[in-house]
């Protein structure tokens, strides 16, 4: 039976979708069947409109990725948040899809699943660890089985953190991520799997 992997991210210039989808091929290399989500945008659109690119890019992402869903939750055995840095902490647009939850939280959905995160930063000390952390008292409060990327593998060593794959990359003139970035998140895809994998016939 395939393990299934929801990865429901947040991107806007398109760093963290980058991270994304390296996470979906690590994961689907294991086995999985992979869903990949992108949250909506939330703010207005002259908000958008004053960020050069914001609109177009939301435009073309929403055509490649629906929104994540209470379904989608329920359907997953694995869950990976991701998303980029804001001020340290995680984006407005990716807590609103995980603060519309309660519906099934309160029935047990998330209940022994294995859950992560990854992150994208604009700078090598840009947040991306209290960013991870940050998460990880919202998935303890679901009741997902935290999953760090920890050092298991030797591209930990090289990039990455032990609490989650990240890419620090330059946002003001969209640099592309770093291949050894993009290879702790394809890890962290595969590690996810397998916990997934190994806590599905504990959940009943």
């Amino acid at each position: 039976m395939a393990t299934n992997v929801l990865i429901a991210f947040y991107s806007r210039n398109g760093s963290t979708e980058a991270l994304a989808k390296a996470v979906a091929e690590g994961a689907q290399a294991a086995g999985a069947e992979v869903r990949l989500r992108r949250a909506r945008d939330i703010v207005a659109p002259e908000v958008m409109a004053s960020v050069p690119g914001w609109a177009d890019n939301a435009k073309r992402m929403e055509a490649l990725y629906p929104a994540p869903t209470a379904d989608d939750i329920e359907w997953a055995d694995g869950i990976i948040f991701g998303s980029p840095t804001r001020y340290g902490n995680v984006t407005a647009e990716l807590k609103a899809y995980i603060d519309s939850l309660g519906g099934v939280w309160f029935q047990g959905k998330f209940n022994g699943k294995a859950g992560s995160v990854f992150c994208a930063t604009m700078g090598t000390h840009g947040g991306a660890e209290t960013t991870s952390v940050t998460l990880w008292p919202v998935l303890a409060h679901l009741g997902l089985i935290i999953v760090p990327t920890g050092y298991a593998d030797p591209i930990m060593f090289q990039a990455g953190t032990p609490y989650s794959a990240h890419a620090a990359v330059d946002g003001q003139h969209v640099t592309a991520v770093p291949a050894n970035d993009l290879e702790v998140a394809r890890y962290q895809g595969r590690r996810v799997t397998q916990v997934a994998a190994a806590l599905k016939p504990l959940r009943g």
